[in-house]
């Protein structure tokens, strides 16, 4: 089984818990306004590559994933490729390494890309927006799927993180995270974590390069103080919603 690969991060330790393998594959269907890796959007480009060789390659770095390591297949959107993760998850776990798929949750619940997600030992799973007017006007898709890949997470209790990225001016104010703990709600009793990351400019050389419009050119990076202020409101949320503390 073939898929497109972007690139790939052999000591990646943000993708998951320890010392990770990422795998960044090409191609995704959301056009997020704030996109640090426009790169990997399009489905043109990327190096074709089988899920033996990737496999082959990843053994080589088998000892570093003691403690909880292993390998994250990300994007772009992974699961794009189902059958591929699929493939590369089985042979992986053939020799002792797991996966974690790092989403947005950007594709159709297909029988295919239920057996990848159920294959993983970690799903992290970008909520981008708190409603679907916003999804659609920052993210250039709907909220419907990305909620059915988390009710199929929480339903099969698979082990479960959640992101969003926090951009000044669009979702950086108290009033909207409380937006999305209303639409968690109950959910987030099986969530095992959630974590708010800040919006940066470090991508913004990419649109320059690609040639296309940074719609964010303008927008600063969101400070870490403000950062900490929103998770720890976002953390106080979830503790009274689900009696521990949040991670």
């Amino acid at each position: 089984m073939k898929a497109s690969l972007h690139s790939e991060e052999s000591f990646a330790t943000l993708d998951g818990t320890g010392i990770r393998y990422a795998v960044f594959l090409q191609g995704c269907p959301f056009n997020c306004i704030y996109c640090h890796n426009p790169d990997t959007r399009p489905f043109s480009g990327g190096m074709p590559v089988e899920a033996d060789e990737l496999v082959a390659k990843i053994r080589r770095y088998k000892t570093y994933f003691k403690g909880g390591g292993g390998v994250t297949f990300s994007g772009g959107e992974p699961l794009v490729y189902p059958e591929f993760i699929l493939e590369c998850e089985r042979k992986l776990a053939a020799f002792g390494i797991g996966c974690a798929l790092d989403t947005s949750g950007a594709v159709e619940l297909s029988e295919s890309v239920r057996a990848a997600v159920d294959a993983s030992e970690l799903v992290i799973l970008d909520i981008k927006m708190p409603d679907e007017e916003r999804y659609e006007k920052f993210i250039g898709g709907g909220i419907e799927r990305p909620l059915k890949l988390l009710d199929h997470c929480l339903k099969s209790k698979k082990r479960l993180w959640l992101r969003t990225v926090i951009v000044p001016g669009i979702n950086d104010e108290e009033k909207i995270v409380d937006e999305y703990v209303a639409l968690l709600g109950e959910r987030l009793k099986g969530v095992e974590k959630y974590e708010l990351l800040a919006f940066h400019t470090l991508g913004f050389s990419k649109y320059e390069k690609m040639r296309i419009v940074n719609p964010l050119a303008d927008t600063p990076a969101l400070g870490t103080e403000r950062l900490g202020e929103l998770q720890k409101y976002l953390d106080e949320k979830i503790e009274r919603i689900t009696g521990r503390k949040n991670g």
